[in-house]
């Protein structure tokens, strides 16, 4: 009878230890504190279990751009409520000292374990090692426009979640053009009538290849071929057929005198602002960092996607997507995506908007009034779905000044474009190959 009792009891200790750990158990309300598990509801809704989910830090650090922290407040403050986790940050200019700063901190412990970065820097950092791979669902990336996806991946690896968004636009003065053109053809009709050597009908900086490439890119030229993601550093398509017919139309408007000779170099850009702000101009490409000073120049602007080429294509403008990233220095990688995923989700993008003006690639907010019924913000939206990121390789500093040259004496009828743009691959292919000698 005692043997049978001792079984019984065995037994029962067996079972009340499985049930115990099953997945499925109620856990006291304070465990959901920093370093402990969730609660059962919690734990449901992420889909998560004790299994697969890593012990929560007791805090994460993010380093945010300048002047944008009121944006990222409102997303901590909803996160730490969510996960129970405390989110330190602090701002550090976006453009150079954040780089430069990991590089320093990283390595002693000190450093984010979140950190934003425009994405021309990414080819770059993750090179050195300063930031990792993430793993996100397709559900994640399905939120976000094709192209700004795009533009967190190097060497066909996903490094970050975007955020905010540019692109050259179409501007014009609502005193001189009623409305924005659908086509290119439309505008070349419109500036041959219009232009007369003291006011013109558009202007672009189209000396300059960050400008350009809306030109060069439509017309089915490119500079490094996407390979999924992979930038082909050795495929260069900037003198091909496409590239070279950009390059031909580019040069019609030139030699046409449709654009005046002060508009191009260096003090092209001052000059282009200057003829606008004071009315002489009825239409420019240019991005939505000029909107404000148009403003307050007294130019009632109205803000549209560039016009489609005569190929009947959109333009490719080159866009500069800013973006959340994990350093590869955090001990903490599972909640460190989990938070880029919380700061980039619809809600906390459109706050992002209404507290910075910065535009997100989300795709229901393209939609959604707060842009729609901003014409500059859908404009920029919209004109985002047709760009290319530029290019996020170490590679892309050797294409700058010779794709520049090759403009100029396009512009200046110093060169046919198809020997320009062959002479401009010549030299990045040179200078490739001695500034970053294959592996």
């Amino acid at each position: 009878m005692k043997k049978q009792l001792s079984l019984l009891a065995v037994l029962a200790l067996i079972i009340g230890l499985l049930v115990a750990c099953g997945p499925n158990r109620e856990v006291p309300e304070e465990s959901g504190s920093a370093g402990g598990s969730e609660t059962t509801g919690e734990a449901e809704e992420q889909g998560n279990t004790e299994t697969d989910e890593p012990a929560k830090p007791e805090k994460l650090v993010v380093w945010e751009d300048v002047d944008k922290s009121i944006a990222l407040e409102p997303a901590i403050e909803s996160f730490e409520k969510e996960y129970g986790i405390k989110i330190e940050f602090k701002e550090l200019n976006m453009a150079d000292k954040m780089r430069d700063q990991l590089r320093l901190d990283g390595p002693s412990g000190t450093g984010a374990d979140v950190v934003t970065l425009p994405h021309d820097q990414i080819g770059q950092v993750a090179t050195e090692g300063l930031i990792q791979e993430i793993k996100v669902s397709d559900d994640v990336l399905a939120k976000f426009t094709e192209s700004s996806v795009g533009s967190q991946k190097y060497d066909g690896k996903l490094y970050g979640l975007p955020k905010a968004t540019e692109t050259p636009v179409f501007i014009y003065n609502k005193a001189l053009m009623t409305e924005a053109p659908a086509t290119m053809d439309e505008l070349y009709a419109f500036s041959k009538d219009f232009t007369d050597g003291k006011q013109f009908g558009f202007l672009a900086l189209w000396d300059n290849f960050y400008f350009a490439h809306g030109v060069i890119g439509g017309m089915g030229g490119y500079v490094f071929k996407d390979n999924d993601g992979a930038l082909d550093r050795e495929d260069i398509g900037l003198n091909n057929e496409g590239a070279v017919a950009g390059a031909k139309y580019i040069q019609t408007w030139y030699s046409e005198g449709l654009f005046p000779k002060g508009i191009i170099g260096d003090t092209g850009g001052s000059a282009k602002d200057g003829l606008f702000n004071e009315g002489k101009v009825a239409s420019v490409m240019d991005g939505p960092w000029a909107f404000q000073g148009m403003t307050d120049a007294g130019i009632d602007i109205g803000v549209a996607a560039l016009p489609t080429l005569p190929n009947g294509e959109h333009m490719k403008t080159f866009m500069g997507v800013k973006g959340w990233h994990v350093t590869s220095f955090t001990e903490h990688e599972y909640w460190a995506t989990k938070l880029i995923e919380w700061l980039t989700n619809e809600e906390n993008a459109k706050i992002r908007f209404e507290k910075t003006q910065e535009i997100p690639p989300v795709k229901t907010l393209i939609e959604d009034p707060i842009i729609a019924e901003n014409e500059g913000a859908k404009a920029v939206a919209l004109q985002s779905q047709y760009a290319v990121p530029m290019p996020n390789i170490p590679e892309m500093g050797e294409v700058w000044d010779p794709a520049a040259s090759a403009l100029q004496t396009i512009a200046t009828g110093k060169a046919d474009p198809q020997t320009a743009m062959d002479e401009a691959v010549k030299s990045i292919k040179t200078n490739i190959e001695t500034n970053h000698p294959s592996k």
